[in-house]
């Protein structure tokens, strides 16, 4: 886990608009976790500076990351936080205090885990920041049962305890990382939510269906495969599809694949050479079926076997009237 970093001066940043009532930053409750987006109504504030921010157990710390601009109401309402004021000096050394807490608890845990024998990995242990409860993020293949793991950490500290299992996308998330692109972990930085992935995705898109190379940190299909999905699926559909027969020139030509980056069709002649087809040629040209000498060959229906019984349709008995 990270240490503190607080003691760094903190940087100004540009003053928002003077006309707009909310300025919206960039924060984050530890160093090397994902950012939120949080408004405040107050005076501009610092890159790397401590403020409060309102949450559901009480103010929290965070330290600003950056401004993402003025707005006359917050950018989304659902998940944009609320920053009530700057942190005083008390509020900062408490904050330095509760990181060093964390590394300590972090420590501890993982010594009890290993005395105990219990099968799971400790990720990431949080500290609210009025003591009131500590979370104990963990990872385990199979259901552990750590009744006595928190018993021992009551006993220790003396507050709520809550132990969280997570997935490997989370603790990715928790761990951050630098992805093959070079860039920092999406799920680290912005993503709020992990959307289910499928090697469809790959196969849509023309991807190497190497697993080293569509899969991430995590040992899990990449999260970027959903970016660009919908567009490449899109184009595709538009696209005639391999079977089907275009009549260019005056001469038939066989669909083979479909190339959606770059719009373009590997077609088939009749004497089995092969060309690439660009958007405009086969836009313009006519998409017709596959020619009904195909089907010439095919074998007709089969009907019932000679032998089957002949089915006898019974008769309804007549429903009995009813007599005035």
């Amino acid at each position: 886990m990270n240490g503190p970093e607080t003691d760094k001066k903190p940087e100004r940043l540009a003053d928002p608009p003077e006309s707009a009532e909310l300025y919206h930053y960039r924060i984050r409750f530890r160093e090397g976790i994902r950012e939120y987006a949080a408004f405040t109504h107050g005076a501009p504030l610092h890159r790397g500076e401590l403020v409060m921010v309102h949450m559901e157990q009480g103010p929290e710390p965070a330290i600003v990351g950056g401004c993402l601009g003025a707005f006359l109401q917050p950018a989304d309402k659902p998940t944009c936080l609320e920053i009530l004021r700057p942190a005083t000096e008390d509020e900062r050394s408490q904050y330095e205090a509760l990181l060093l807490q964390e590394q300590e608890a972090f420590s501890f845990c993982q010594a009890q885990v290993a005395r105990q024998g219990l099968l799971m990995s400790l990720v990431r242990v949080e500290r609210f920041f009025d003591g009131s409860k500590m979370i104990f993020y963990f990872t385990a293949e199979n259901r552990v049962d750590f009744r006595e793991l928190v018993k021992v950490l009551v006993r220790q500290y003396h507050t709520r305890i809550e132990m969280r299992q997570i997935g490997v996308r989370h603790e990715t998330q928790m761990l951050g990382g630098l992805g093959a692109c070079g860039r920092p972990l999406c799920c680290a930085t912005f993503l709020k939510v992990f959307d289910p992935v499928s090697i469809k995705m790959a196969k849509t898109q023309e991807l190497p269906l190497n697993p080293a190379k569509i899969s991430g940190n995590c040992n899990r299909l990449l999260c970027c495969l959903t970016y660009e999905y919908e567009q490449y699926k899109n184009v595709r559909r538009q696209m005639p599809k391999p079977g089907k027969t275009l009549d260019l020139g005056g001469v038939s030509w066989t669909v083979l694949q479909q190339h959606p980056l770059t719009e373009t069709l590997t077609v088939s002649g009749p004497d089995g050479t092969h060309k690439s087809v660009g958007r405009a040629e086969w836009q313009n040209a006519d998409a017709n079926a596959p020619p009904e000498d195909s089907k010439a060959g095919m074998a007709p229906a089969a009907g019932p076997p000679a032998n089957a019984r002949p089915r006898h349709n019974r008769r309804r008995k007549p429903g009995k009237t009813r007599q005035e």
